[in-house]
Protein backbone atom coordinates (compact mmCIF):
# COMPACT_ATOMS: atom_id res chain seq x y z
CA UNK A 1 0.00 0.00 0.00
CA UNK A 2 1.05 3.73 -0.97
CA UNK A 3 2.46 5.79 2.16
CA UNK A 4 0.11 8.50 0.93
CA UNK A 5 -2.91 6.01 0.20
CA UNK A 6 -5.31 8.29 2.47
CA UNK A 7 -3.91 11.36 1.18
CA UNK A 8 -4.10 10.76 -2.63
CA UNK A 9 -7.22 8.97 -2.97
CA UNK A 10 -10.11 10.22 -5.07
CA UNK A 11 -12.36 10.13 -2.11
CA UNK A 12 -10.03 12.97 -0.35
CA UNK A 13 -9.15 14.99 -3.15
CA UNK A 14 -12.41 14.71 -4.64
CA UNK A 15 -13.27 16.97 -1.52
CA UNK A 16 -10.22 18.84 -1.53
CA UNK A 17 -11.05 20.13 -5.00
CA UNK A 18 -13.96 21.25 -4.63
CA UNK A 19 -13.12 23.22 -1.19
CA UNK A 20 -10.18 24.99 -3.04
CA UNK A 21 -12.39 25.78 -6.01
CA UNK A 22 -15.11 27.21 -3.56
CA UNK A 23 -12.50 29.09 -1.77
CA UNK A 24 -11.41 30.70 -4.73
CA UNK A 25 -14.50 32.83 -4.02
CA UNK A 26 -13.15 34.60 -0.75
CA UNK A 27 -12.55 37.80 -1.51
CA UNK A 28 -16.27 38.30 -3.01
CA UNK A 29 -17.59 36.63 0.44
CA UNK A 30 -15.21 38.82 2.63
CA UNK A 31 -16.99 41.00 5.09
CA UNK A 32 -16.00 44.17 6.88
CA UNK A 33 -15.34 43.63 10.54
CA UNK A 34 -15.21 46.02 12.99
CA UNK A 35 -11.65 46.35 14.98
CA UNK A 36 -13.02 45.85 18.44
CA UNK A 37 -15.59 43.02 17.24
CA UNK A 38 -15.04 40.15 19.77
CA UNK A 39 -13.36 36.69 18.53
CA UNK A 40 -17.46 35.05 18.07
CA UNK A 41 -18.11 38.01 16.40
CA UNK A 42 -15.64 37.92 13.91
CA UNK A 43 -16.29 34.13 13.30
CA UNK A 44 -20.02 34.45 12.64
CA UNK A 45 -19.12 37.43 10.22
CA UNK A 46 -16.54 35.41 8.29
CA UNK A 47 -19.00 32.28 8.52
CA UNK A 48 -18.95 32.02 4.71
CA UNK A 49 -15.04 32.68 4.43
CA UNK A 50 -12.90 29.21 3.76
CA UNK A 51 -9.33 30.84 4.33
CA UNK A 52 -7.85 27.43 3.66
CA UNK A 53 -3.79 26.68 3.72
CA UNK A 54 -2.16 26.73 1.01
CA UNK A 55 -2.15 23.37 -0.66
CA UNK A 56 2.10 22.97 -0.32
CA UNK A 57 0.85 23.79 3.02
CA UNK A 58 -1.30 20.86 3.59
CA UNK A 59 1.48 18.45 2.07
CA UNK A 60 3.79 19.94 4.23
CA UNK A 61 1.75 19.12 7.29
CA UNK A 62 0.85 15.48 6.14
CA UNK A 63 4.47 14.81 6.20
CA UNK A 64 5.38 15.87 9.56
CA UNK A 65 2.48 14.29 10.96
CA UNK A 66 3.07 11.27 9.10
CA UNK A 67 6.97 11.28 10.38
CA UNK A 68 6.13 12.54 13.97
CA UNK A 69 3.29 9.62 14.63
CA UNK A 70 1.92 12.31 17.23
CA UNK A 71 -0.80 10.37 18.99
CA UNK A 72 -2.56 13.82 19.95
CA UNK A 73 -3.02 16.76 16.96
CA UNK A 74 -4.87 19.83 17.77
CA UNK A 75 -5.71 21.83 15.04
CA UNK A 76 -6.43 25.85 16.38
CA UNK A 77 -8.88 27.13 13.65
CA UNK A 78 -10.85 24.40 11.41
CA UNK A 79 -12.82 26.52 8.98
CA UNK A 80 -14.54 24.30 6.49
CA UNK A 81 -11.97 21.29 7.06
CA UNK A 82 -9.69 22.19 4.54
CA UNK A 83 -6.54 21.72 6.87
CA UNK A 84 -8.22 19.19 8.98
CA UNK A 85 -8.52 16.79 5.80
CA UNK A 86 -4.60 16.63 5.41
CA UNK A 87 -3.64 16.34 9.37
CA UNK A 88 -6.65 13.49 9.36
CA UNK A 89 -5.33 11.83 6.13
CA UNK A 90 -2.00 11.37 7.93
CA UNK A 91 -3.12 10.10 10.86
CA UNK A 92 -5.20 7.63 9.06
CA UNK A 93 -1.99 6.03 7.48
CA UNK A 94 0.19 6.12 10.59
CA UNK A 95 -2.60 3.75 11.80
CA UNK A 96 -2.60 6.01 15.66
CA UNK A 97 -3.97 8.87 16.66
CA UNK A 98 -6.79 12.08 16.70
CA UNK A 99 -7.09 15.44 15.76
CA UNK A 100 -8.89 17.68 17.37
CA UNK A 101 -9.96 20.59 16.06
CA UNK A 102 -11.35 23.70 17.22
CA UNK A 103 -13.91 26.22 15.82
CA UNK A 104 -16.08 29.12 16.64
CA UNK A 105 -18.73 29.44 14.07
CA UNK A 106 -21.22 26.81 14.04
CA UNK A 107 -22.09 26.68 10.91
CA UNK A 108 -17.96 25.85 9.81
CA UNK A 109 -18.51 23.06 12.16
CA UNK A 110 -20.96 21.90 10.43
CA UNK A 111 -19.46 21.95 7.18
CA UNK A 112 -15.93 20.79 8.22
CA UNK A 113 -17.99 17.66 9.88
CA UNK A 114 -19.78 16.99 6.59
CA UNK A 115 -16.67 17.42 4.68
CA UNK A 116 -14.23 15.02 6.57
CA UNK A 117 -17.06 12.38 7.03
CA UNK A 118 -17.45 12.67 3.25
CA UNK A 119 -13.65 12.00 2.60
CA UNK A 120 -13.75 8.82 4.78
CA UNK A 121 -11.87 10.22 7.56
CA UNK A 122 -14.58 11.95 10.44
CA UNK A 123 -13.63 8.66 13.01
CA UNK A 124 -10.28 10.34 13.42
CA UNK A 125 -11.35 13.59 13.72
CA UNK A 126 -13.16 15.84 16.54
CA UNK A 127 -14.36 19.23 16.19
CA UNK A 128 -14.45 21.42 19.79
CA UNK A 129 -17.11 24.35 19.34
CA UNK A 130 -16.33 27.55 21.07
CA UNK A 131 -13.37 29.44 22.13
CA UNK A 132 -9.85 27.37 22.04
CA UNK A 133 -8.47 29.02 25.07
CA UNK A 134 -11.26 27.11 26.86
CA UNK A 135 -12.26 24.42 24.79
CA UNK A 136 -8.47 22.69 24.85
CA UNK A 137 -8.05 23.62 28.48
CA UNK A 138 -8.98 19.80 29.58
CA UNK A 139 -7.68 18.32 26.32
CA UNK A 140 -5.08 15.11 27.74
CA UNK A 141 -1.64 15.73 27.05
CA UNK A 142 0.92 14.70 25.61
CA UNK A 143 0.05 16.79 22.91
CA UNK A 144 2.87 16.16 19.88
CA UNK A 145 2.10 17.98 16.80
CA UNK A 146 -0.17 21.48 16.67
CA UNK A 147 -1.13 23.91 13.94
CA UNK A 148 -2.22 27.50 14.68
CA UNK A 149 -4.30 28.81 11.59
CA UNK A 150 -7.06 30.90 13.69
CA UNK A 151 -7.39 33.90 15.05
CA UNK A 152 -3.72 35.53 14.68
CA UNK A 153 -3.96 37.56 18.13
CA UNK A 154 -4.92 34.48 19.69
CA UNK A 155 -2.15 32.07 18.42
CA UNK A 156 0.18 33.03 21.55
CA UNK A 157 -2.65 32.29 24.14
CA UNK A 158 -3.73 29.13 22.66
CA UNK A 159 -0.18 27.83 22.48
CA UNK A 160 0.69 29.05 25.88
CA UNK A 161 -2.26 27.09 27.26
CA UNK A 162 -1.04 24.13 25.31
CA UNK A 163 2.73 24.15 26.71
CA UNK A 164 2.40 22.24 29.80
CA UNK A 165 1.02 19.46 28.04
CA UNK A 166 3.04 19.55 24.85
CA UNK A 167 5.28 16.53 24.40
CA UNK A 168 9.21 17.00 24.29
CA UNK A 169 9.88 17.55 20.75
CA UNK A 170 6.52 18.34 19.57
CA UNK A 171 5.86 20.49 16.74
CA UNK A 172 3.79 23.65 16.57
CA UNK A 173 3.23 25.01 13.25
CA UNK A 174 1.77 28.84 12.72
CA UNK A 175 0.14 29.43 9.43
CA UNK A 176 0.42 32.91 7.94
CA UNK A 177 3.56 34.19 8.72
CA UNK A 178 4.12 36.77 6.58
CA UNK A 179 0.91 38.85 8.08
CA UNK A 180 2.12 41.76 10.42
CA UNK A 181 -0.73 40.22 13.21
CA UNK A 182 1.82 37.20 13.96
CA UNK A 183 4.96 39.71 14.34
CA UNK A 184 3.83 38.95 18.67
CA UNK A 185 3.79 35.02 18.05
CA UNK A 186 7.02 35.04 15.80
CA UNK A 187 8.67 37.35 18.64
CA UNK A 188 7.49 34.66 21.06
CA UNK A 189 8.29 31.30 19.77
CA UNK A 190 11.82 32.47 18.52
CA UNK A 191 12.81 33.93 21.94
CA UNK A 192 15.49 31.19 23.27
CA UNK A 193 14.14 30.97 26.61
CA UNK A 194 10.80 30.50 25.82
CA UNK A 195 11.97 26.77 24.82
CA UNK A 196 11.53 26.63 21.16
CA UNK A 197 13.95 25.74 17.90
CA UNK A 198 12.44 27.20 14.52
CA UNK A 199 12.27 27.10 10.90
CA UNK A 200 10.34 29.46 8.82
CA UNK A 201 8.89 27.85 5.81
CA UNK A 202 7.85 29.77 2.36
CA UNK A 203 5.02 28.53 1.20
CA UNK A 204 1.93 29.97 1.04
CA UNK A 205 1.40 33.46 3.53
CA UNK A 206 4.62 31.78 5.22
CA UNK A 207 4.48 29.25 7.87
CA UNK A 208 6.82 28.52 11.10
CA UNK A 209 8.01 25.52 12.44
CA UNK A 210 9.11 25.66 16.01
CA UNK A 211 10.26 22.36 17.94
CA UNK A 212 9.39 22.35 21.44
CA UNK A 213 12.56 21.85 24.06
CA UNK A 214 11.15 22.80 27.23
CA UNK A 215 12.13 25.68 29.43
CA UNK A 216 15.13 24.92 31.45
Amino acid sequence: MSIVATMRSPQVMKVLDRLYADAELDDSRRPSVPENATAQQRADAMAEVYLPISPQGGDLLYALVRNGKPETVVEFGTSFGVSTLFLAAAVTDNGTGHVYGTEMSAAKIAAARSNVDEAGVGEVVTILEGDATQTLAELPGPIGFVLLDGWKDLYVPVLRGLEPRLAPGALVVADNTSFATVAGYLDYVREPANGYVNASFPTGDGMEISCWTGRS
